[in-house]
């Protein structure tokens, strides 16, 4: 019997399809899974201690700005017996209660307490209580307004002293 040979690759066959280049997927193991694992939870760690730290230091930027209890105050003429001297108003936060002192034209006889509303929520007894003047409802006399927590509190100046907006005045207030 005899051995023959033969080539069993045809070298002048040609590919019947191009080849893509070959690109190496990158490969999950759980190495890798726990870096990523880790790295989250880090972020989270930073998210969490920032989060505090921005939320005490704005709390003591407010306990320098306006006091404890929640303080400020504005000296203006509105009208109220200060021809000569303006009135002198005092808004606090007392223990979540929204209260405005009015000393008409310095004079401390005539102190006129105004009160706001009443603050729900935790943490409400260090929002803090600005006041703001304008003519707001176009009679040349300035009214007060309280803002507290993004809400402004109307007060209208009439008959010499601050009252609450009626109904009708309301719905024409901006």
């Amino acid at each position: 019997m005899a051995v023959q040979s033969r080539e069993l690759r045809n070298p002048q066959r040609t590919p019947l399809a191009p080849t893509r280049p070959y690109v190496a997927l990158p490969q999950f193991s759980m190495r890798n899974v726990g870096y990523l694992v880790t790295a989250a939870l880090l972020l989270l760690a930073i998210y969490a201690i920032m989060n505090n730290v921005v939320g005490y230091a704005q709390t003591r930027i407010d306990d320098l700005r306006y006091g404890t209890p929640r303080t400020t105050q504005v000296d203006i003429a509105v009208g109220h017996n200060d021809a000569t001297t303006p009135s002198h108003f005092i808004a606090m936060n007392l223990n979540r209660q929204v209260t405005v002192l009015q000393i008409p034209g310095g004079d401390a006889n005539n102190t006129r307490v105004i009160t706001g509303p009443y603050l729900v929520g935790a943490g409400e007894d260090k929002t803090p209580v600005q006041l703001q003047f304008s003519d707001v409802n176009g009679d040349s006399l300035l009214d007060m307004i309280i803002n507290v927590k993004n809400e402004a509190i109307i007060f209208i100046n009439r008959d010499g002293q601050f009252q609450a907006p009626r109904a009708g005045e309301q719905l024409q207030l901006p």
